[in-house]
């Protein structure tokens, strides 16, 4: 089963979040081979980190919420909140598979956010995008997995408007854009 798992800084943790940079490490080596996506987001500043992104092939929702709340800067405060959603790899890759590569152009986790209801295109890659520029994308889910309730997408963008168009705007409450950068040891 794959999830989306979303930690969002809690204001002023910088320095927790640093001080633990090794913990979290080790944690995540823990799942190397399952993971689809990772990476930190950041600010507008583009150098101070606002939050981790984590895709990762789990067995069950059990499994998921452990790999979650049992992260070690999650234990120690870093995070004020957690997204976690079933989601479905629509492109059948890692983000190491992307063809872009670790580096050149910039890149953006895009969140829509949607209504209670879907239609079958919210479940499907979004038509007129490269998907060459997709790194990561697909619905997020219900616990479930009967529900769409938004999408999440790792995109390489011009700027945060061209990383946002990947979402048509109709069917979304709301749609964050979130500078991000492919995570991992170097």
């Amino acid at each position: 089963m794959e999830f989306f798992c979303y930690h969002r800084d809690r204001a002023g943790s910088l320095a927790l979040r640093r001080e633990l940079a090794e913990d979290h490490w080790a944690y995540m080596d823990r799942y190397a081979d399952v993971l689809i996506a990772r990476g930190p987001t950041f600010a507008a500043d583009g150098e101070t980190p606002t939050g981790s992104v984590h895709a990762v092939d789990l067995p069950d929702a059990a499994a998921a919420r452990a790999f979650a709340f049992d992260e070690p800067t999650y234990q120690a405060g870093v995070y004020r909140d957690v997204l976690l959603r079933r989601w479905r790899n629509l492109l059948g890759r890692t983000m190491w598979e992307f063809p872009g590569g670790r580096a050149g152009g910039d890149r953006y986790l895009v969140l829509g956010l949607g209504p209670a209801r879907a239609t079958a295109d919210d479940l499907r890659l979004p038509a007129g995008t490269d998907h060459d520029e997709l790194i990561a994308f697909g619905p997020l889910l219900s616990d479930d997995a009967t529900t769409w309730v938004g999408t999440a997408a790792l995109v390489r963008a011009a700027d945060p408007d061209a990383a946002r168009a990947v979402l048509a705007p109709a069917p979304y409450a709301d749609v964050e854009v979130h500078d991000w950068e492919f995570g991992g040891r170097r």
